[in-house]
């Protein structure tokens, strides 16, 4: 089977997105140390949330392009879960901002 030029830099940008999803995931995990410490960081505790949920979709997206693994319904699920935790992270941050956490 011959690779075309197509297939051949879509399944190299989706080797890649999974290097650098599982390095984001990796980062936003030991940011998450600092951000308990400091009240000012309270806000990114979700988003680094988002972070490595955004991580395990991109793999997983990975893994179904290449037929290796697929759950449909985790494509809806997990962004809606993202998404929760968006905003939540936006209302802390406001409320960071405002002064109204002790």
């Amino acid at each position: 089977m011959t690779l075309t030029l197509y297939a051949w830099l879509l399944g190299t940008a989706q080797i890649a997105a999974v290097f650098l999803s599982i390095a984001a995931g990796i980062m936003g995990l030991s940011m998450y140390a600092s951000a308990k410490q400091k009240k000012y960081l309270k806000s990114w505790k979700p988003l680094i949330l988002v972070l490595c949920l955004f991580a395990l979709t991109e793999i997983i997206g990975a893994l179904k392009s290449f037929g290796i693994w697929s759950i449909p319904w985790l494509k809806h699920i997990v962004p809606s879960i993202m998404l929760l935790f968006l905003i939540a992270a936006v209302i802390k941050q406001i409320n960071i901002t405002r002064g109204l956490t002790e």
